[in-house]
């Protein structure tokens, strides 16, 4: 099963988005956004982003 993007509302009535993989694992968690939209189009940033992008190691 492919991963996916879930937005929901924190606790403190915040948007906020978190990308599951296929297994259910949380692997990465967005800012809060004050609105639905705003986190929608965090997730498609992130989407962009990481299409092709390098791992790159750093000393930190």
């Amino acid at each position: 099963m492919a991963g996916k993007f879930e937005v929901y509302r924190d606790k403190a009535g915040k948007f906020r988005f978190r990308l599951k993989a296929g297994n259910g694992e949380v692997v990465a968690v967005g800012e809060a956004y004050e609105s639905k939209t705003g986190a929608k189009a965090g997730c498609e940033a992130v989407q962009r982003a990481a299409a092709g992008a390098p791992i790159v190691e750093t000393d930190s």
